[in-house]
């Protein structure tokens, strides 16, 4: 079905009646100014957002999701790697641990 096109001053002048009808109906509603098409009123659909646990189910956490992926020894071999790549050299400051 090809929705309805309406003028903004009209618009205006019957919103109340154009919200019913488009809940009632179901139906879309393009508001234009100048003849350009500016807005669109659509009718809210009712339901959980589908957004939202669309992945439930899909994916199962194994093992210790806080602890860190790597040792210190791995992560240092790890920067030390990347920056050897781009040709950097490494300082570290006196508050860094590593």
């Amino acid at each position: 079905m090809k929705p309805a096109v309406m003028s903004a001053g009209e618009f205006k002048a019957k919103c109340l009646a154009v919200m019913d009808e488009v809940w009632a109906k179901r139906t879309t509603v393009i508001i234009t100014k100048n003849g350009k098409p500016v807005a669109q009123m659509v009718p809210i659909v009712e339901g959980p957002d589908p957004i939202f646990g669309f992945l439930r189910d899909k994916a199962k956490i194994v093992g210790d999701i806080t602890a860190p992926l790597y040792t210190e020894e791995e992560y240092e071999q790890f920067f030390q790697r990347k920056a050897a790549m781009y040709g950097r050299v490494i300082k570290r400051g006196p508050n860094d641990s590593r």
